[in-house]
């Protein structure tokens, strides 16, 4: 296996895990009715982290002001631009199910610009795609977004862009593979 492959954090056994980590593998499988997984087995190293990143997740992936098919898009958004294998895995067929069409999912993993997308996808990857080369955003990005999804809509954004960066920094970090037999549905762009 070579080295880009190795897990680096992979799940602590149980006979090692901390009175915190318990307590926050705890709290997370009572908020989310699962065991910790991808993202959250790293983020266990430190449970208070993985706890409030947790809680804000709880509210970007399940609450939040934009429906699924637009938070699911800016999130196949955030996992393509850090290469992130498992984030695109894990939210790929939550973003066709929640309405997203299978042509912009391709389009974004093939890292080209969709064709044919609704005014608020249009509206959602012009912002993401400028936020994540930029670091910022045109006033007429800006004014574009806010008129599609109200200022809530856009703070709901850039936290969901900034959430996702994160998940994908750590998991790009602790280089956690995708679950057994999944094989990558994204490649490193050439550099």
């Amino acid at each position: 296996m070579p080295i880009d492959a190795q897990d680096r954090m992979p799940p602590i056994p149980a006979d090692r895990l901390t009175d915190a980590q318990r307590q926050a593998i705890k709290e997370f499988s009572a908020a989310r009715n699962a065991n910790i997984s991808g993202p959250f087995v790293p983020l266990l190293r430190s449970p208070e982290v993985m706890s409030r990143a947790r809680a804000m997740g709880d509210y970007l992936r399940f609450k939040s002001s934009l429906p699924p098919r637009l938070s699911e898009f800016a999130i196949l958004i955030t996992a393509r631009h850090w290469t992130q294998a498992y984030e695109w895995d894990a939210h790929h067929r939550l973003a066709l199910q929640g309405g997203l069409s299978a042509e912009i999912a391709t389009a974004i993993a093939e890292g080209r610009r969709p064709e044919k997308m609704a005014d608020d996808e249009a509206a959602l990857y012009g912002f993401c795609m400028e936020l994540h080369q930029n670091k910022s955003v045109s006033d007429a990005t800006y004014a574009r977004a806010v008129a599609a999804f109200g200022e809530h809509g856009v703070i709901d954004l850039v936290g969901i862009s900034g959430y996702y960066t994160m998940l994908a920094m750590v998991l790009n970090t602790a280089r956690t593979p995708l679950p057994a037999g999944r094989p990558p549905a994204i490649a490193p762009f050439p550099r």
